[in-house]
């Protein structure tokens, strides 16, 4: 068996379904097409355990859930573990058509947060469709929700803790043994507490990249990939002064500002990996994956 480095790659909610889109299963097929295609490159060069975001899927499933009015809505992580059967499935069977002699895996994955974490207090997890400033308003009014600023829209915002634990390490560490390629931690992975008893879930969305880095470490992968609706990291976002950041290190990165809710964590995310396990890490678009680890599109980060 050829001993390939070992890439894990994040691919992002809002690379499945890009922000303003219906959210329709075709369009989700089509783009999961596309992002298979990326993923079965990868693996000519890679040992590929991939992550998916969840956010436009979770929301969109909260929706639903919260229509019916005879029961009482289900919490996040019930939501979020059924966004990793949905997205997952998609993932495996596109991978699977496109690498017919690969094994292509999904597990559920539980992931442990501390229920003390002050992300509780502060949500900032963008989840779901975008909306105008009356119908945020609205949805605040009427369902409770927390709704922030996105761009030029407004999304529903949920807590996000810091993964602190995989619970299925082991499983996603025999998988990759056997050279199956792993989906795993979709979402970022369903946000568990360990108490006295057991396990149990909690309200939350974790953030996937933080979530893959995290997973990245544990393997002592060689390399973390981001891929998601943006072609690189931006310094200066938004202002005449924007510019993008094309070969970093952590410490450049370290002083500048991002944003929490989107590309913050990705940035923190792989400034972790880099640090702590001396690979590379890469930011950008989702057909450019090869590109971005080859440094020569998006922003690859190094020491």
């Amino acid at each position: 068996m050829e001993k390939k480095p070992t890439l894990v790659v994040a691919l992002g909610g809002n690379a499945l379904l890009k922000r303003g889109e219906p959210l329709e299963a075709d369009i989700q097929r089509h783009n999961v097409e596309l992002a298979a295609h990326t993923i079965a490159q990868l693996t000519r060069q890679w040992r590929v355990v991939l992550v998916h975001g969840n956010g436009p899927q979770v929301g969109l499933l909260a929706l639903q859930n919260s229509a019916y009015q005879n029961v009482t809505p289900y919490p996040l992580d019930i939501l979020g573990a059924e966004s990793q059967g949905m997205i997952g499935y998609l993932l495996q069977q596109s991978l699977k058509n496109q690498l017919p002699d690969r094994e292509v895996s999904v597990l559920l994955t539980q992931v442990a947060v501390d229920d003390n974490d002050p992300a509780f207090k502060n949500p900032t997890k963008y989840i779901g469709p975008v909306y105008d400033k009356a119908q945020a308003d609205q949805l605040a009014a009427d369902k409770g929700w927390t709704m922030k600023a996105d761009g030029p829209y407004f999304r529903r915002v949920v807590p996000s803790p810091r993964p602190q634990r995989i619970v299925e390490s082991d499983a996603i560490q025999v998988l990759i043994e056997r050279d199956h390629l792993v989906i795993c931690n979709g979402g970022g992975g369903v946000p568990v507490v360990d108490k006295a008893d057991g396990y149990h879930g909690i309200e939350a969305v974790i953030d996937k990249d933080l979530s893959a880095a995290l997973l990245a470490r544990q393997l002592h992968a060689d390399a973390l990939l981001i891929l998601t609706d943006a072609d690189a990291v931006y310094a200066d976002w938004g202002k005449p002064t924007q510019r993008p950041l094309t070969q970093v290190t952590p410490s450049q990165l370290a002083e500048l500002h991002f944003d929490a809710g989107s590309m913050g964590p990705k940035v923190a995310a792989c400034c972790a990996f880099v640090e702590q396990c001396g690979g590379i890490a890469g930011i950008g678009a989702l057909g450019d994956g090869l590109a971005i680890l080859a440094g020569d599109k998006g922003t690859l980060i190094r020491q």
